[in-house]
């Protein structure tokens, strides 16, 4: 037997369905040669409102990994920020 819910408990449970279902999309930001770690933090600052601390860390996965996920969301959410990224001269794409 299932518990009964409440309309407040419905709702609830609608929205988290709701959010696991959007489709959520990734910034990846792409080693390059030309750009130095100090460009990369401030743009990661400026363009995906990361902390210095984040920005930092990326910069570091991205010189040696080769890659790293910079930021998370919506498509709609994440095209201005990915623009601002390459219009400053990073590599990277929308996945």
């Amino acid at each position: 037997m299932y518990p009964i819910m409440s309309s407040k408990e419905k709702a609830k449970e609608e929205l988290l369905v709701d959010t696991l279902e959007q489709s959520l999309n990734e910034i990846i930001l792409y080693n390059d040669d030309v750009n130095t770690f100090d460009h990369v933090i401030d743009t990661l600052i400026y363009a995906c409102d990361h902390t210095p601390e984040q920005a930092e860390q990326c910069s570091i996965i991205v010189h040696y990994k080769g890659k790293c996920t910079v930021k998370t969301g919506e498509y709609k959410e994440l095209e201005p920020r990915c623009s601002l990224l390459l219009d400053a001269g990073l590599s990277a794409e929308i996945i």
